[in-house]
């Protein structure tokens, strides 16, 4: 094989396991068509076999995406893959990735299998794979902390019977990179056929803050494909972040030799959009899509930039799709101004949607006196996914005061009827969550809840992210407006309509 680095992301299986995420069939599929643009090698839909909304997400993926493989996991289990099979078998290009854990503490406490049974279960998964497609994927789960030689055999066998691509996962992020470089250069030197007929993948935890670099050290060693995820999302602390890996080969070419087939340029637009469909904010000093990653504020940086950029910055903003000229848009502007403006962002809306997104529009270059690209993207998400659902905000009314307890009057939109409740609370915000609740009829419980502008000046757009358990089980929501008491209401109603479409996809 050359020196290509192969992507695989999983963000819509291993990065939609993060707590809160649930990602509804549209917005899946939107995911997946940005990462098919962005030019990833392998999309890992799903686990099929989890529910069947996450099928139908994962075999709809599978007949609309074109270029990348499409990819669905399976434990080592015959209904498993016979299920995986069913939704990827309309793909272009599919693929059935299958696992098993080989370290002692997994095989004997979780599993609670024998080691020999452990090679018999990795035998008969990949055969049952082979049988649907010649692309089959196979993972020893934790195999940082497996015993050396019972990996190697694990690997064999499932090398013997057709495996095509040997992903090492490092799963509760426990190596250092020094330890996973030796580990991936010694399977080099014992299977020959790695990095030739066969492809050896990686799978970083970051559960250390070390995904990233042992990631990067194993492509130093010999590994020619790095799973990952947008924005770094994923069990606990997340995965190797795919934007951070990319722009490392990218930017440190002429020291590592390695390069990936990603189209850099769609990089920021592609961590947005899962930003906003998860409703998981980027930290602003996030490495290479945070909102200070280009951002110089010391004097003596300023300095620099002035007189050269690459003083201070050592990737062109422009590489990852970022301009440092923005279009302000007003009141004054026409619906063909903001169409090209939302298509030059990435949005490609049908006349409908153009028509709720321009309404909204008019509406609040009426309240401030610049729209900028992050109100406009504010306005997007608001339209086409806060807003839709079980439930819509029609109005609220709050009375508060220094010697009032606050008091909310909230109106709902349900099944064409409009339902009122009102409710007292200890603040105007929670008196909203209180009177919502009073009509959905749920048990919430709010785990997390915050407030940002989205822009600087004092008519920003507020951005509301909550996290409730409902049910025993953890939904994210977020909402968006000028009026951050309605920006809190719609991003409780997003999360509450997420939990219902979840429930009613089973």
């Amino acid at each position: 094989m050359n020196n290509k680095i192969l992507i695989f992301d999983t963000t819509l299986r291993d990065g939609e396991q993060s707590p809160g995420i649930s990602l509804n069939f549209r917005e899946k599929l939107e995911i997946a068509e940005q990462l098919a643009r962005m030019g990833v090698d392998v999309i890992e839909a799903g686990f099929p076999v989890t529910s069947p909304g996450d099928f139908q997400a994962v075999k709809t993926i599978a007949e609309k995406i074109k270029g990348s493989v499409v990819c669905a996991l399976a434990r080592a289990v015959e209904g498993d893959i016979d299920v995986a099979w069913q939704a990827i078998k309309e793909a272009e290009r599919p693929r059935i990735h299958t696992f098993i854990a080989t370290s002692d503490i997994h095989i004997e406490r979780k599993l609670r299998k024998t080691r020999d049974e452990v090679l018999k279960m990795t035998e008969e998964a990949v055969k049952r794979a082979k049988r649907y497609t010649p692309d089959v994927e196979f993972s020893p789960e934790d195999a940082t902390r497996s015993e050396f030689e019972f990996l190697c055999k694990v690997i064999e066998v499932a090398l013997e019977t057709g495996a095509t691509t040997i992903n090492i996962p490092d799963t509760v992020g426990y190596a250092l990179p020094l330890e996973f470089g030796e580990l991936i250069k010694k399977l080099v030197a014992r299977f020959p056929v790695f990095g030739k007929e066969v492809v050896l993948s990686v799978h970083c935890h970051n559960d250390l803050g070390l995904a990233v670099a042992n990631s990067i050290e194993a492509v130093i060693n010999g590994a020619n494909q790095v799973e990952c995820t947008v924005n770094g999302l994923g069990e606990r602390a997340g995965n190797a972040a795919l934007e951070e890996v990319v722009m490392i080969l990218d930017t440190r070419y002429r020291t590592i030799g390695k390069r990936t087939g990603i189209k850099t340029e769609e990089i920021a637009r592609t961590s947005r959009l899962v930003s906003t469909l998860t409703g998981y904010p980027v930290q602003p000093n996030k490495a290479i899509v945070g909102a200070n990653a280009f951002a110089h504020s010391s004097g003596i940086h300023t300095d620099g930039m002035l007189k050269d950029r690459t003083t201070y910055e050592i990737i062109d903003p422009k590489k990852i799709g970022l301009s440092e000229s923005r279009l302000i848009l007003g009141k004054t502007s026409g619906r063909h101004g903001l169409r090209q403006r939302l298509i030059e962002l990435g949005y490609k809306l049908s006349p409908e949607e153009l028509d709720a997104v321009f309404a909204s529009f008019k509406k609040l270059a009426d309240r401030k006196s610049q729209v900028t690209d992050e109100d406009l993207e504010a306005i997007v998400f608001d339209e086409l996914y806060a807003r839709g659902g079980r439930y819509k905000l029609v109005e609220f009314v709050i009375q508060s005061g220094t010697n009032i307890k606050p008091q909310a009057k909230v109106a709902l939109k349900t099944n064409g009827e409009v339902v009122r409740a009102e409710a007292v609370g200890d603040g105007p915000v929670d008196a909203v969550y209180n009177a919502i609740d009073k009509i959905i009829g749920l048990d919430t419980k709010l785990l997390n809840f915050s407030i940002t502008a989205l822009t600087g000046e004092k008519e920003a757009i507020g951005e509301s992210n909550i996290r409730l358990e409902i049910g025993g089980r953890k939904v994210g929501g977020r909402g968006v407006s000028t009026d951050i008491v309605e920006a809190a209401a719609l991003a409780y109603i997003n999360a509450i309509n997420r939990y219902l479409m979840r429930q009613d996809a089973g």
